[in-house]
């Protein structure tokens, strides 16, 4: 409804064999000559996720739902969690930018979280198809628009908050209420936060008397302090190898202590390891299991994906859209490049219908 007014189609829809009819009641009149069943309900956008949720049958309810949230590391999470939940018996449903679906089997995705009547089909298909848990990147865009309403999430995970669609949400203020509404969501069960991101830290404080438990996860000694403070179940873990080869991670955790061995390249790829590795403790994984399968995990495509080397050029294509991520993955390759004597040529676009406030940010 943002360019276009679906009610213009109503006559359409009738002629086409549509039996009956749910209308924006707002501003808008119902023409005589439709004679089918009709029902005018006012802020019908807010209300069609709870409408379709009825229509499916809950599915949200039947599967175990995690919300990954965040400006940067949704896709990679969402997309290990997936693959990491089916290797320990759970078969698990996708949901986000690389498409929908079931890991291997993508359907192509025009948004980060489909519209709402699409989610819920997705969810229910998913089921008669054996899923039995289902990882999602929630957007700010979708939460505002009421386009996971209806959900039941079980578990909500936020990566960090840094600079992006303000040519939507106006401000940092507005696009981090947004975020905010996954965390306050009826319902949940445990709201997982990385406490080395400042937005994330504050989010943990004010949500620790709620009816959710908060879980931190972090790479710096500030975070395990920051979590020993609130008095939080905690993944911590600290950076013991880190090259364009891969990197080695010490994990003190909650539930135990553990390594792990990761052919994933980045400290912020670390940090995401640690945010997917809390998901799977709270769902009751064993830590073993957990750490094994999230070490074998590839980087995702587009995501950091490494290409050449050795005795040509390494060439890196990776998502960053925004200041922060183009920081961490620049100081990445730096210094990877000086270790071994080379250059970094950095080469990246901006999206021409986005957020121009950030353009010079990342060209600096």
């Amino acid at each position: 409804g943002e360019g276009n007014d679906g009610r213009r189609y109503i006559a359409q829809a009738i002629a086409n064999g549509a039996n009956a009819v749910i209308w924006e009641a707002q501003d808008f009149a119902w023409m005589p000559e439709w004679t089918v069943p009709n029902l005018p309900v006012h802020g019908l956008r807010q209300q069609a996720g709870f409408i379709a949720d009825s229509i499916y049958g809950q599915p949200s309810a039947k599967l175990w739902t995690v919300g990954v949230t965040g400006t940067n590391g949704k896709t990679s999470i969402s997309q290990w969690l997936a693959r990491s939940f089916a290797a320990v018996g759970s078969k698990s449903l996708v949901i986000g930018t690389l498409g929908n679906g079931f890991p291997d089997a993508l359907q192509a995705s025009v948004n980060t979280t489909p519209d709402v009547l699409r989610l819920h089909a997705l969810l229910a298909e998913g089921i008669q198809q054996g899923a039995q848990a289902a990882m999602m990147e929630v957007s700010s865009h979708a939460l505002t628009q009421g386009r996971v309403n209806g959900m039941q999430f079980d578990v909500a995970l936020l990566t960090n908050l840094t600079r992006d669609h303000l040519d939507y949400h106006g401000d940092m203020q507005h696009y981090a209420a947004a975020k905010r509404k996954l965390f306050d969501w009826s319902g949940l069960k445990f709201a997982v936060v990385n406490l080395d991101d400042a937005f994330g830290d504050e989010l943990a404080a004010s949500l620790r008397d709620g009816a959710a438990e908060v879980i931190g996860y972090g790479l710096s000694d500030e975070a395990l302090q920051r979590a020993g403070r609130l008095g939080l179940r905690m993944v911590h873990g600290k950076l013991v190898r880190a090259d364009m080869q891969g990197m080695s991670l010490s994990l003190h955790t909650s539930w135990g202590a553990a390594d792990m061995n990761s052919r994933l390249v980045g400290e912020f790829n670390a940090s995401n390891l640690l945010g997917a590795l809390a998901v799977m403790l709270v769902s009751e994984v064993d830590i073993e299991d957990a750490v094994r399968e999230l070490g074998l995990q590839k980087a995702v495509a587009g995501r950091m994906q490494t290409l050449g080397g050795k005795d040509v050029p390494m060439v890196v294509v990776d998502y960053a859209h925004t200041p922060d991520a183009l920081e961490n993955v620049l100081k990445t390759l730096r210094a990877a490049t000086e270790t071994a004597g080379g250059r970094v040529i950095c080469v990246f676009g901006c999206g021409g219908d986005r957020d121009r406030g950030k353009r010079p940010m990342m060209g600096t």
